[in-house]
């Protein structure tokens, strides 16, 4: 079994930094780190995402407390997002004429 390759934050850094740099191309440059090329691409996006110090906060596993906030995090993202649909089609149906519902008020033309 391959064991999972490992690496720094500060070797992540380094590397972004060389490819920034662009005295070599990417290719050969991850060929000599030992790095898939990809995972380049991938590290400097984070680092244009997240900022240079921001960009590799830990090994990759989160610890139980992290992981539940993430969860609460997506929960509460989604009762937004219910809840802006929600007062969207309050809004809808508050506006909607209500001719001819149960409870509205008789029309004034006489009933033949």
């Amino acid at each position: 079994m391959v064991k999972r390759q490992q690496f720094t934050a500060e070797f992540k850094r380094e590397a972004v930094r060389q490819m920034q740099v662009g005295d070599k191309p990417i290719a050969q440059l991850s060929r000599e780190l030992g790095v898939p090329r990809n995972r380049l691409y991938k590290w400097s996006q984070a680092v244009q995402t997240h900022g240079e110090q921001e960009a590799f906060p830990g090994s990759g596993r989160r610890s139980l407390e992290q992981a539940e906030l993430m969860r609460l995090r997506r929960a509460l993202a989604r009762a937004e997002q219910e809840l802006e649909v929600l007062k969207k089609a309050e809004a809808y149906f508050a506006s909607a004429p209500t001719r001819g519902t149960p409870g509205s008020r008789p029309s004034k033309r006489p009933i033949r």
